[in-house]
């Protein structure tokens, strides 16, 4: 893509599962149609087992539960 710079992408996630907080911005999976493409995020909660997420802080429906790993997965059905 045009504009990414020099080395890659210009975001820096947090990819340690054991470090997540909330405000974190991650790079997720989507499972079904959309398995395969990258896309980013911000922790809403972090919890034991799962994590909650967004694509779009300013719109508070905008929330997906996913899995806690290195890059959560959602199910594609739970894309807001």
């Amino acid at each position: 893509m045009q504009g990414m710079g020099e080395g890659g992408c210009p975001f820096t996630f947090n990819t340690d599962p054991a470090t997540f907080k909330v405000g974190d911005p991650v790079s997720y999976r989507v499972t079904g149609s959309l398995d395969g493409f990258p896309f980013a995020g911000v922790l809403l909660e972090v919890h034991d087992d799962y994590v909650v997420l967004t694509s779009d802080e300013d719109d508070k429906a905008s929330r997906m539960r996913a899995t806690r790993e290195s890059r959560p997965v959602v199910r594609e059905e739970d894309v807001c």
